[in-house]
C-alpha cells in the first residue's frame, strides 16, 4: 500500500476509484464501503484511493467541543487499511486553510487536479468545502465537466457505520473489548514505544514491558488485566496479558500500562509494540502485599491462556 502525506505533489494513479472519509477504528462499517471501493476498482481495472485527515477535522472545525477520543491513531489507520487490501491512502493535513475552501475550489484544485478520479464513492449526506455547501450534486455536475462518475453510499450503510462507532467507543471506554472485537472485525488495538518502568515484575516472575501512553487524543479500555497479543516490530505476534491502572498494591502510582509477554525475555526497551485487545479477564484490585499479588497474577495467566485459546479457535473457524 502507498502512503502520501504531501497532497501537493501527488503521483498519477490511473483509473483512480476513491472515497473520502476518517475511517476511524476501520470497522465492520468502515469495511462495507472498503469492500464496494474494491469491486468498483476490479470492475473497471482501476486502483482503490482512500483519502483522509490528520489531524481528525473535528480537532479544527470544532475546536469548542470536548475532543473525540479516537479509537485509532493514524499508524493504526493505516496499517488496517493495509491489511483490507487499499492500494493507496492519501493523508490530507487538515487545517484551517483546507477547512476554509470553497466546495468548487475542494473539487477543482484538490479532488480533480491533484487525484484525477474516475470514480469517486461518498455518502449520500457527504458535504464537503466551507459551510459544507457541496453534495453530491456538485459533485455530480463537475463529474460530468471532468469525466468521473460519483456512486452514493446507502442511508443504511452509512447508519451503521455511525451507530458502531458510537458502540465501540462506549465498549471500550467500558473495558468491553469482546464487543468491541465482534463490532471492529479485529481487536481493538494500543500501540506505544517500551520505557523503563521500576522493574517489580521481574522480582515476583512476571516481567513486563511498560508501553509509554500513546497519543492524547486515543481511547484507552478501562482500568484492568487483559488477554492480549501483541505484535512486536518484527512482525511477530505474541501472547501476553496487560494490565491497565495504578498499581494499587504498590501504593498508587501514575497510570502504566504494563504487558507480562508468555515465553518471552529479550531486551526490547525503545521497540514500538502494538497491543491487541482479545478479552478482559477482571477489575484492577488492590492486594494484600506481593504473594497475593503474585498468586493472582498466576491465576490470570491460566484465564488468559484459555481465553486467547478460545479465540484462536473462533477465528480459526471464521467466528
Amino acid at each position: 500500500m502507498h502512503v502520501y502525506r504531501d497532497i501537493q505533489n501527488l503521483p498519477f494513479i490511473e483509473n483512480a476509484v476513491i472515497t473520502i472519509g476518517t475511517f476511524d477504528g476501520v470497522h465492520l462499517g468502515h469495511q462495507k464501503i472498503i469492500d464496494q471501493l474494491k469491486k468498483e476498482a476490479q470492475r473497471i481495472g482501476g486502483q482503490t484511493v482512500i483519502v483522509t485527515f490528520y489531524p481528525h477535522p473535528r480537532k479544527i472545525v470544532h475546536k469548542e467541543q470536548a475532543p473525540l477520543m479516537l479509537l485509532t491513531t493514524l499508524s493504526e489507520k493505516l496499517h488496517l487499511l493495509e491489511s483490507y487490501g487499499i492500494d493507496h491512502v492519501v493523508v490530507v493535513p487538515f487545517n484551517e486553510g483546507f477547512a476554509e475552501q470553497t466546495a468548487a475550489s475542494y473539487v477543482e484544485d484538490f479532488l480533480v487536479s491533484k487525484l484525477h478520479p474516475r470514480v469517486v464513492i461518498i455518502g449520500y449526506d457527504h458535504k464537503f468545502g466551507k459551510d459544507r455547501k457541496g453534495d453530491y450534486t456538485t459533485l455530480e455536475h463537475y463529474g460530468k465537466l471532468h469525466g468521473f462518475s460519483v456512486i452514493e453510499i446507502p442511508e443504511k450503510v452509512l447508519n451503521e457505520v455511525t451507530v458502531s462507532s458510537t458502540a465501540i467507543r462506549a465498549a471500550v471506554k467500558a473495558g468491553e473489548v469482546k464487543t468491541a472485537l465482534s463490532l471492529m472485525g479485529h481487536p481493538y488495538a494500543l500501540s506505544g514505544h517500551v520505557e523503563k518502568g521500576n522493574q517489580l515484575g521481574r522480582t515476583i516472575g512476571y516481567p513486563t514491558a511498560n508501553i509509554h501512553e500513546p497519543e492524547p487524543d486515543k481511547l484507552l479500555p478501562a482500568f484492568g488485566i487483559y488477554a492480549v497479543q501483541v505484535r512486536m516490530e518484527s512482525g511477530d505476534v505474541l501472547d501476553g496479558m496487560l494490565s491497565i491502572g495504578i498499581r494499587p498494591t504498590i501504593g498508587e502510582s501514575p497510570m502504566t500500562i504494563e504487558v507480562n509477554i508468555f515465553d518471552f525475555n529479550q531486551d526490547i526497551y525503545g521497540q514500538h509494540l502494538s497491543v491487541l485487545f482479545i478479552e478482559r479477564l477482571r477489575d484492577e484490585l488492590k492486594f494484600d502485599g506481593l504473594e497475593p499479588l503474585k498468586a493472582a497474577l498466576g491465576r490470570d495467566e491460566l484465564n488468559t491462556k484459555e481465553a486467547l485459546s478460545r479465540y484462536k479457535k473462533q477465528r480459526g473457524s471464521g467466528l
